[in-house]
């Protein structure tokens, strides 16, 4: 069930997020990715065009891009907590999590606007990290190996996003004419099992990693619920350093100018009743587009509504 189907006055937004839109969210994680990799790629090739082994590979390039499990390694490359979930060095590793990210991506970002996703693929990615050194120390058969240890690949984070996705709207189906649809959920516990006997032969540190990203996914929803977002700060960020050196920058928050347009004409003293026009339709959907559904006024809810009995 989606959006439409809850909120009969919903309407999709009209300028929808497409692979061109320099905004969208999806896109970018896509791009990143896929960067990381080609770049990864090109350089084995490189090596393996001067006959230089696959150890000499990982241990002079992709070193560099991978999360150390030791805390000292790790303090000497502290980039790599970050680099790492945008890395992949095989195309199945690659392939499959972009598949799953374009799947719960594609949906969180349709429920919840522009500004979630890559803050909780973030979360996710650093909550795996922070499981799989904890992992590594504390987990006695493991602490031998820290020293050769390593985390690499977007799992954790995309859990995140699959996790949080199916938190929002556990009742979201997909292919509705199969007998009223798939559950969310159903997917996301798929997914889950799949991603568990995937790494099971790599050690619980690894399988704690992606179970953990999926709890960081659960917390931002459940926060969201409580009227927390852990994406403003990270957006603020964000905002702050692309227009640092702009003298024109322009305000952060949302872009949205809260312009009402009222009828006074035969209504009840202190009673505003707001008119419906196109450009404020048009203002509400911007607003859908970049913040979510569930994040409009009972007033712009009725404006919608009302716009659609029209």
């Amino acid at each position: 069930m989606g959006e439409s189907d809850r909120y009969p006055e919903y309407k999709r937004p009209k300028k929808r997020l497409t692979l061109g839109n320099d905004g969208n969210a999806l896109v970018a994680l896509f791009t990143l990715n896929v960067i990381f990799f080609l770049l990864l790629i090109t350089i084995q090739v490189v090596y393996f065009f001067f006959q230089a082994n696959e150890a000499a590979f990982n241990a002079q390039i992709v070193q560099y891009f991978e999360m150390p499990a030791q805390l000292t390694k790790l303090s000497e490359r502290p980039w790599t907590i970050i680099t790492y979930m945008f890395s992949h060095t095989s195309v199945m590793h690659i392939l499959s999590n972009m598949l799953w990210l374009w799947a719960f991506g594609f949906i969180l970002q349709e429920l919840t606007g522009n500004k979630k996703l890559i803050p909780i693929y973030i979360y996710g990615g650093l909550a795996g990290s922070l499981a799989f050194i904890v992992a590594n120390y504390l987990i006695p058969p493991l602490h031998p190996f820290i020293g050769s240890a390593s985390l690499i690949g977007a799992n954790a984070a995309t859990m995140a996003v699959a996790v949080a996705t199916t938190t929002l709207e556990p009742q979201y189906r997909f292919f509705r004419n199969l007998n009223g649809g798939i559950p969310i959920w159903v997917l996301t516990l798929i997914y889950v099992l799949i991603d568990i006997a995937g790494v099971a032969s790599l050690g619980a540190a690894f399988s704690l990693s992606h179970l953990f990203g999926g709890l960081a996914g659960f917390i931002f929803i459940y926060l969201l619920h409580k009227k927390i977002d852990g994406s403003i700060w990270m957006n603020s960020l964000y905002h702050w350093f692309m227009h640092l050196f702009n003298p024109n920058k322009p305000t952060a928050g949302n872009p949205l100018k809260e312009k009402v347009f009222y009828n006074s004409g035969g209504r009840k003293p202190f009673l505003k009743t707001s008119n419906i026009t196109q450009q404020r339709v048009d203002e509400i959907l911007d607003k859908i587009n970049q913040q979510g559904y569930h994040f409009l006024t009972s007033e712009e809810k009725d404006i919608l509504k009302r716009a659609a009995e029209e």
